[in-house]
């Protein structure tokens, strides 16, 4: 087995990959930013979910002890990433008439449910921005002591200037002030602030506020940026070893979380800034006015116009695993197809582990086989090069059940452990379903063959009949430009 010191990650903040060095021997503190409550998670928010999931179940595969940390942002008033202030869960409330309360229950339970349907292992603590106000005014108030801060008619803005002077504002992102300038334009409450670039780290409360809460500058609510800082800190400390999340947060969000870190302690928070990539969706951006944007549900139970057929959970999750996560995932209807069988094959070597019997001789370097598979993982979690070493596995279990290569009883118990560690632990798998699914697909290929034989042979009648009955049994045969396709109701 490769040790574990050996892993490298690729830190946003110096632009390279680095020898992975916990500050505590042994163990990792991790955040992650999780949801906002007023709507569900979109696919390209799950691909980060999961793939942190990767990194976090690896990590603690090797032995790691992982405090993992990923917030749910339940604060409706928030500044987004153009700085303009909107209180996207009291819109989304008013729409549905009911109190933010609800839409936050509401969204909550949904993606809850998701993190079951895609296997997610709950993180360690998943802390509330609600219920940390007080961590948060208290992270706002130092910024404001050491001289980064200034209050203005109940609202706090973050003071770029004044903490350009000693700390280096974009180290994370690589933006520059004077670039800045060039982007911005009039926004919401830019006649209160002392500069452009400067952010909200309290807002004063407007009269249609439907979440408000006190504080030393008078009655408002939290920034954007804000409870992610007092979170991470309040569960991990002053400095932690990794922060993650989506590309998209790079900048604004997490450069103005450095900001506060180093304006309240005089420290950046983390030591490996993490970044995972977006999801593309036929070869363009998600988008709902592209009409590719779909729901992590709805893609499961096959209600997008985008895709022919349903996928199952562990289908699209091993899907995503053929992209690293810092690179562009394109969801297709090949790629899925393609990840759908080897699922299937990677389900049925699985199965054949327990039977293959064991020879006084390996063909076949075992220990090199799995080393590769910690080379993989070791070098940035490189899930499609993991996979690839998977799928290596699969060939010589293949051939060692037709007979053609031999095992010993040790190199056997290894490539099982390892095998098996891999899909159910790191890649986070579920096959125990993959028998009857790869059965049931086996027949359905034979009854679509026949079903397409009477069809060319003008048999009308037969072919009728092979969709009728099917379709009785539950199962929903379509025919399409690119082939016939099925689903299971």
């Amino acid at each position: 087995m490769s040790s574990h010191s050996k892993l490298q990650i690729y830190n946003s903040l110096s632009g390279e990959k680095e020898v992975f060095k916990p500050i505590i021997d042994g163990k990792v503190g991790l955040y992650v930013c999780g949801p906002t409550l007023y709507s569900e998670p979109h696919m390209g928010n799950m691909r980060t979910f999961i793939n942190f999931d990767l990194i976090y179940r690896y990590l603690m595969f090797v032995g790691y002890q992982v405090k993992y940390v990923r917030n749910i942002t339940d604060a409706g008033h928030i500044t987004n990433s153009a700085g303009e202030a909107v209180d996207s869960i009291g819109k989304a409330a008013r729409m549905e008439q009911v109190q933010s309360l609800e839409i936050v229950y509401k969204y909550n339970v949904k993606f809850q449910d998701l993190q079951r349907i895609y296997n997610l292992l709950p993180p360690s603590i998943e802390p509330t921005a609600t219920a940390h106000i007080q961590e948060q005014i208290e992270v706002i108030e130092k910024i404001i002591e050491n001289g980064f801060a200034y209050v203005v008619n109940g609202s706090v803005y973050f003071d770029v200037r004044a903490y350009g002077e000693k700390f280096e504002y974009g180290i994370l992102s690589g933006r520059k002030v004077d670039e800045l300038a060039e982007e911005t334009r009039e926004l919401n409450a830019q006649e209160e602030k002392r500069f452009f670039a400067d952010f909200a780290l309290w807002k004063k409360a407007n009269p249609d506020d439907m979440q408000i809460w006190r504080s030393p500058w008078g009655d408002g609510n939290p920034g954007w940026h804000i409870e992610c800082t007092a979170m991470s800190t309040k569960y991990l400390g002053d400095r932690f070893d990794i922060h993650g999340g989506g590309m998209d947060l790079k900048f604004p969000h997490h450069e103005d979380e450095i900001a506060q870190s180093c304006g309240s302690v005089g420290i950046s928070p983390a030591n490996y800034w993490m970044h995972a990539n977006m999801l593309n969706v036929n070869g363009q951006k998600m988008s709902k006015s592209l009409g590719n944007y779909f729901l992590p549900k709805e893609i499961v139970d096959g209600t997008t116009d985008v895709f022919d057929k349903p996928y199952s959970p562990q289908v699209i999750r091993f899907c995503m695993m053929q992209a690293h996560y810092r690179s562009t995932l394109d969801f297709t209807p090949d790629s899925l197809n393609a990840a759908e069988k080897g699922f299937v094959r990677l389900s049925e070597a699985y199965e054949k582990l327990g039977s293959l019997e064991a020879k006084e001789s390996s063909s076949q370097d075992v220990q090199g086989l799995v080393d590769s598979l910690y080379r993989a993982m070791n070098d940035d979690f490189n899930a499609p090069m993991l996979v690839a070493g998977l799928f290596e596995a699969v060939k010589y279990i293949n051939t060692i059940s037709e007979g053609k290569a031999t095992i010993t009883k040790s190199d056997l118990e290894l490539l099982t452990k390892e095998f098996t560690g891999f899909v159910f632990d790191v890649l986070g798998l579920t096959i125990e379903k993959a028998s009857s699914d790869s059965a049931l697909t086996t027949v359905m290929d034979l009854v679509l063959d026949m079903r397409k034989d009477a069809r060319e042979n003008k048999d009308w009648s037969t072919s009728d009949k092979i969709r009728d009955r099917l379709a009785e049994a539950g199962i929903v045969v379509k025919d399409g430009k690119d082939g016939v396709t099925w689903t299971v109701k």
